[in-house]
């Protein structure tokens, strides 16, 4: 499974904002709580149905918006 049919957004579903697998997770609450100081280890202990594929699914998407909003200045 790659990282985009890990990642899916659903109009009615949060917002519209994108969660790992359809599920009520989003990304932003993945890499909120992995900022937070939240081990890895944790996040999956607290939220079982998540797998560390899911986890690199929300870096890589992360990333993929990065790079689509970043602007580079002469």
């Amino acid at each position: 499974m790659d990282q985009q049919s890990r990642i899916t957004i659903e109009p009615g579903k949060r917002g519209g904002k994108p969660c790992v697998r359809g599920m009520r997770i989003t990304v932003y609450d993945v890499l909120g709580y992995l900022a937070a100081g939240m081990a890895e280890t944790e996040l999956l202990e607290q939220f079982p149905e998540l797998t560390h594929e899911d986890v690199l699914a929300c870096f890589g998407f992360a990333a993929d918006a990065g790079r689509r909003t970043l602007v580079i200045r002469s």
